[in-house]
């Protein structure tokens, strides 16, 4: 942990999971002047309501982190994390123009692709790029998918897609240069919802395979 200027800390984690358990903490047990907690891939910036706060923070800080690092995957939760809740479903249709590709350079069929991507439950590690747009890690997905050479310059809201060890969805039509593995019809950000974000920071998410339900 160190300090971002003389209202903020940045912790810094291992990976995107132990980032998760440290938002899931803080989230279960407030800290008294933190304002804002914003998580990215392997780190945790935290904003506090003034600089008088530093020191009080700092320490509840440590106690947190101390905690997180010494408990076991997923034993940190003790029953107040999103575990505790049902995944987020999102139906997919596997359609997706680089589904027959990422499973050529993974060794594998499409089906296995799919199989293995609606077997993972994913957890939202942070998010960014776009409003809505959520970085998804698992730590049972062991499939590591390069981003494409050449970025898409229109990519259609609902697409689904790959890259590095993250799975997310597209909310809106952007540019972008990940593997587009499907497709789903859900909207991921709506102005008009409370909140407008489908998946936050924290929330489990599990792919179906509208094609292969009966």
């Amino acid at each position: 942990m160190r300090p971002a200027g003389d209202r903020a800390f940045l912790l810094t984690a291992a990976d995107p999971d132990r980032v998760a358990r440290l938002v899931a903490e803080l989230a279960a047990q407030p800290v008294e002047g933190v304002v804002d907690i914003l998580p990215a891939a392997e780190t945790v910036l935290v904003t506090l309501d003034s600089v008088r706060s530093a020191h009080r923070v700092r320490r509840e800080l440590e106690r947190v982190v101390g905690a997180v690092r010494a408990a076991g995957a997923g034993d940190v939760s003790r029953g107040t994390s999103p575990d505790t809740t049902e995944p987020v479903r999102i139906p997919t249709r596997y359609d997706g123009p680089d589904l027959a590709a990422v499973a050529e350079t993974l060794d594998m069929r499409p089906d296995e692709v799919v199989t293995a991507h609606t077997a993972t439950i994913w957890r939202c590690a942070f998010v960014g790029f776009a409003p809505g747009f959520g970085y998804l890690s698992a730590t049972d997905w062991r499939l590591t998918v390069s981003r494409r050479p050449t970025a898409r310059t229109r990519i259609p809201p609902g697409s689904v897609g790959l890259a590095d060890a993250f799975s997310a969805v597209y909310p809106r039509q952007t540019p972008g240069g990940w593997q587009l593995i499907g497709s789903t019809e859900l909207t991921m950000w709506d102005t008009e919802r409370d909140p407008p974000a489908l998946i936050r920071a924290g929330t489990r998410v599990r792919f179906v395979d509208v094609d292969a339900e009966p």
